[in-house]
């Protein structure tokens, strides 16, 4: 891809997303996504392979129509009580579309299918953006507009996601469409919790990109897109596939590791606010993801390829990426003893 053009798409993205997260006022929030939409557009279909143009026609339609119901919301809001301030959304009706509209954009059940077909459409480092940054603005938009969201419809849309994002990555054997399921459970996990306590919500999401952004650069690294081809990850850079397993577990929430902090706060709060049954099926329906967590981390580091030919292991890699992937493997992995700053600042 032409760096000219490269460069161009990567500073209309973070404009865009600028745009939605700084804005009060619906029109400029929605400019703000377009923006996103089609600056994303080249950098999922730069390998000009059918597979990537399928994927970025798909991601156009999907956001299209997404932004679209957005619109339409926030003009039915307008209409009915003269306000286009984000914070000021009241009628119903404007509150169930704008739902659904977010619930599009980000992937949530029953509006998933698109995710994982995109996601496997384009690279690992285009794949990255798709699961965390583009994220972002979408998140915000229901951070703003909490107060006046119908919370037994996020609830089910949470468990939903949960569920449908631990069962169908069972079966999976592209790596790039395990991480789309795993996305969609960690969704669930963020929607759940919305409407009773909004801060904790972008803790989870900060805390979910801290740990998928080491786990996306260590596949592109060592060049895994499916499990039979992770077996022998462990012959070319040992210790980043050592630690990938880590990852991978924190990604899973066990408790010793970063992951575990975001999934315990959620709970804890659910049990405030007399919910004990929903935070027991969430916890329960995690167990799900811990499933294929384990056996990404079986067939990274345990598994050996029969017959394996002897070779020079390549024990660094490129030096301009190891302290990037190193500073945020750190984090994936031993953020948890720091909880107690993260709850007296927050």
């Amino acid at each position: 891809m032409n760096p000219q053009a490269k460069l161009l798409s990567i500073t209309s993205l973070f404009l865009g997303s600028t745009i939605t997260i700084t804005s009060n006022h619906w029109i400029m929030a929605w400019t703000g996504l377009e923006i996103n939409t089609l600056a994303i557009l080249p950098l999922i279909s730069k390998s000009h392979h059918p597979r990537a143009i399928e994927a970025a026609t798909k991601y156009f339609l999907v956001q299209a129509a997404a932004s679209a119901l957005l619109l339409f919301s926030s003009m039915t809001n307008a209409w009915y009580t003269g306000q286009w301030d984000i914070a000021q959304l009241t009628h119903p009706t404007s509150c169930l579309l704008l739902t659904t509209a977010i619930s599009i954009k980000l992937g949530l059940v029953p509006f998933h299918f698109w995710f994982p077909e995109v996601l496997q459409g384009t690279s690992l480092t285009t794949g990255l953006l798709l699961a965390t940054a583009l994220k972002f603005p979408p998140i915000t938009l229901l951070l703003l507009t909490s107060p006046s969201l119908n919370p037994t419809l996020l609830t089910i849309l949470a468990i939903a996601s949960t569920a449908l994002g631990g069962w169908a990555g069972l079966n999976q054997t592209q790596t790039r469409k395990i991480l789309a399921f795993s996305s969609i459970s960690h969704l669930g996990w963020m929607a759940i919790i919305l409407v009773y306590n909004p801060k904790l919500t972008l803790i989870t999401f900060y805390l979910y990109c801290l740990m998928t952004i080491p786990i996306f650069l260590t596949l592109d690294t060592i060049k895994t897109l499916k499990l039979t081809t992770m077996s022998t990850a462990w012959t070319k850079i040992p210790p980043l596939t050592a630690t990938l397993m880590l990852m991978l577990l924190s990604l899973a929430g066990l408790p010793p590791l970063t992951g575990f902090l975001p999934k315990w706060l959620i709970i804890q709060e659910l049990t405030k606010q007399e919910m004990t049954p929903t935070a027991t099926i969430i916890a329960l329906l995690s167990l799900l993801g811990l499933f294929f967590y384990l056996r990404l981390a079986y067939c990274a580091t345990i598994t050996l390829p029969p017959n394996s030919i002897n070779h020079m292991k390549q024990w660094q890699t490129n030096k301009s990426t190891k302290m990037f992937i190193t500073t945020f493997i750190t984090l994936s992995i031993m953020l948890l003893p720091l909880s107690p700053m993260i709850f007296t600042t927050s």
